[in-house]
């Protein structure tokens, strides 16, 4: 009688198990095929992004139509904006992901930055009174109040399969500028890119969808 009694109580515990463990897989799959949460870092997306905001990143948006100027994008940095390997060890490689997973800690080797040039293109900062992409100078109204274009000059060509990154908030941003001596010259591979993204989920008060801009009409063609 007492065995009877203890039985529904294990199925209980087992239930809630396999339901947990369902719930992961589920999740996994999501986030490595559909959507993903970010943390934001830093202050380098300012005003868009915050440091400390959550955003859910969708990675099917640029399966539809190529990526183009002006594009928020997150991608993984190895091998152009981060070292292939850190170095620090299974213990911290593993907290790490742990954090990422849970949205509660940023990734050393994924970022978030804006698409400035697209492959082909000619970017150049500063001759004009702002940045100039093929000849002709950029709008940017999503740019950090008080920040200039860049203050670092550059001319550079995009080279096939590559995009140039560069932060909203310039001032704050290491981005493809800070890379101009290093291999690849800081462009991004485009098979690199992991998303756009679409909401903000973290803090409340600033849950909002991220809206994608427009085809710029500022530019000319990428050359493509």
């Amino acid at each position: 009688m007492e065995q009877t009694k203890r039985q529904p109580r294990k199925l209980g515990w087992r239930f809630a198990l396999l339901a947990l463990a369902l719930a992961f897989v589920i999740s996994g799959v999501v986030r490595s095929v559909w959507l993903d949460v970010y943390f934001i870092p830093s202050a380098s997306m300012e005003p868009l992004f915050r440091e400390g905001d959550r955003i859910v990143v969708s990675r099917t948006d640029f399966q539809a139509g190529p990526v183009r100027h002006g594009d928020v994008v997150v991608f993984d940095g190895r091998g152009s904006f981060a070292p292939l390997n850190s170095g620090k060890g299974p213990v911290h490689d593993f907290l790490a992901a742990a954090g990422r997973w849970l949205g509660l800690a940023g990734s050393e080797d994924t970022y978030v930055k804006r698409v400035i040039g697209l492959p082909g293109d000619h970017v150049v900062c500063c001759d004009a009174p702002g940045l100039t992409v093929n000849g002709q100078q950029v709008a940017e109204p999503y740019l950090n109040a008080g920040d200039a274009p860049s203050v670092q000059t550059f001319s550079v060509t995009v080279p096939a399969g590559r995009l140039w990154l560069m932060g909203d908030h310039r001032s704050m941003s290491a981005d493809s500028r800070s890379l101009l001596g290093a291999p690849g010259g800081g462009m991004v591979p485009l098979d690199r890119v992991v998303g756009r993204p679409v909401q903000i989920i973290w803090p409340l008060d600033r849950f909002t969808a991220v809206t994608r801009p427009t085809a710029a009409a500022n530019t000319t063609t990428n050359g493509q």
